[in-house]
């Protein structure tokens, strides 16, 4: 799924597409550069995507980075405690290529 998901990204000219294994891996490639946005899961190893984005948010550098939620946790529970951790937009797997590219160029003002 993350394959197709950086496929569909690099359909935007724009974007320069990075890959994080799991959320420790994501915190590391944050300390090292500055990105525009900010894709995650739920599940993951070692770190879940929630655990993620409470950090994110806490960072005086990266706090504001728009944030999209992918996953298959598509409950209500899920949602709200997603969005109410900071994420912008959550979608449920399967995730359509258009639907996601539109939430990533509104994110990013293209």
């Amino acid at each position: 799924m993350r394959a197709l998901i950086v496929q569909a990204l690099k359909r935007i000219d724009a974007l320069v597409v990075d890959e994080a294994t799991d959320g420790v891996d994501a915190l590391k490639k944050l300390a090292t550069r500055r990105y525009d946005i900010l894709l995650t899961d739920i599940n993951m190893p070692v770190m879940d995507g929630l655990k993620l984005i409470s950090l994110v948010r806490r960072d005086a550098v990266h706090r504001e980075i728009p944030i999209i939620v992918i996953t298959t946790e598509g409950g209500d529970e899920d949602r709200r405690r997603a969005m109410s951790l900071g994420a912008n937009v959550f979608i449920p797997k399967p995730v359509q290529a258009a639907g996601l590219l539109g939430h990533v160029r509104t994110l990013l003002g293209l």
